[in-house]
């Protein structure tokens, strides 16, 4: 029961990061009907706002130290970070510390800024293009994103490691007298994916804005005829879903250190997630989010791949192909999605 428990944890874990980039597509394919294969790299993007961020207040000055010597006597020379000669060791050594909570607050303008300029830069330009266009040109505009990433910040991993706070493990059985000890930073990242999803659907179930955006998802001629700019508010849509995928990146930076190909390792695995979901159907892609992360989870097991070599590498295809055979628009999809 301990291990059953322990997958399912690792699973929602995971899901949580297939949900929240799953989330952002649909959100675009949903507003703009656009197969957006970029979107992996706004995840990518929003890693390495954290790790900006974490090098920013990590800057230091060189000053001698006179009561530390070298082994011949010499005065040592220390580095001290610019934000701890301004706040203090403490304050400084906490921000530092925090860098990567801190780089939500960086990130969310900064992604909501490419999303804006990705947008009205170059995918305006292929709404009424086939999807195989559409396809291309992101996937293109992908490829360039991460050499760019590639160039400024290498093609090694980069540590970046969370709060000293957050950086243990909690024992969660212990409520139900269980020995189930996970990293803390995990269950910060699910009760994290929770919130942002949970803020989306109520930003679009009872906000005024997020109505007219789900009326014209149903029918964006006939908003757009009512005197609504329709075309604005999904232009502001893209950018939120940029900033959605960026943060989930932000967060998962402890988790799995940001590489320049991690937003395409995401990537087919969203679109897979999109698909079993429901193409359009934002349940749809929360709700497959959270089942593929399991499954793929419990597929991970040893007792499992004994039985089944590999099964782990290709559950989740193995479920898309599964669930496109029986339903093919998906497990939420609307009516007519997906099946001509």
């Amino acid at each position: 029961m301990d291990a059953i428990l322990l997958q399912i944890l690792n699973g929602l874990d995971k899901g949580s990061a297939y949900a929240l980039i799953a989330l952002g597509l649909t959100l675009i394919f949903g507003t703009l009907g656009v197969v957006n294969f970029a979107h992996g790299a706004l995840f990518m993007i929003g890693a390495f706002c954290a790790v900006t961020v974490q090098r920013v207040l990590s800057l230091s000055f060189e000053t001698v130290d006179e009561t530390q010597k070298d082994f011949l006597g010499n005065p040592l020379k220390v580095k001290t970070p610019y934000v701890e000669s301004w706040f203090g060791p403490e304050v400084g050594g906490a921000i530092i510390d925090w860098a990567v909570p801190l780089a939500i607050l960086f990130a969310i303008p900064i992604m909501i800024g490419v999303g804006y300029v990705m947008e009205r830069g170059l995918i305006k330009h292929f709404y009424k293009r086939p999807h195989a266009d559409q396809i291309l040109v992101t996937f293109g505009l992908a490829i360039v994103l991460q050499e760019v990433v590639k160039y400024f910040y290498g093609a090694n991993p980069i540590q970046t490691p969370a709060p000293d706070a957050l950086n243990g493990v909690v024992n969660l059985g212990a409520i139900i007298g269980m020995d189930i000890v996970y990293p803390v930073w995990r269950v910060v990242y699910f009760f994290f994916a929770v919130v942002i999803i949970g803020g989306i659907f109520s930003f679009l179930q009872f906000t005024t804005f997020g109505m007219v955006v789900r009326a014209g998802m149903a029918d964006r001629e006939t908003v757009g005829l009512l005197g609504i700019n329709i075309d604005r508010r999904f232009t502001i849509m893209f950018g939120i879903a940029a900033a959605v995928a960026g943060l989930a990146g932000v967060m998962y930076t402890p988790i799995n250190s940001p590489n320049y190909h991690m937003g395409m390792d995401f990537l087919v695995l969203s679109f897979v997630v999109v698909v079993v979901g429901g193409m359009g159907s934002l349940p749809g892609a929360v709700l497959a989010g959270f089942l593929l992360g399991v499954l793929e989870s419990f597929a991970s097991m040893n007792e499992i791949k004994s039985l089944i070599p590999g099964i782990d590498q290709i559950i989740i295809y193995v479920v898309a192909i599964i669930i496109l055979l029986t339903r093919p628009r998906g497990l939420m999809g609307r009516k007519g999605v997906m099946e001509d």
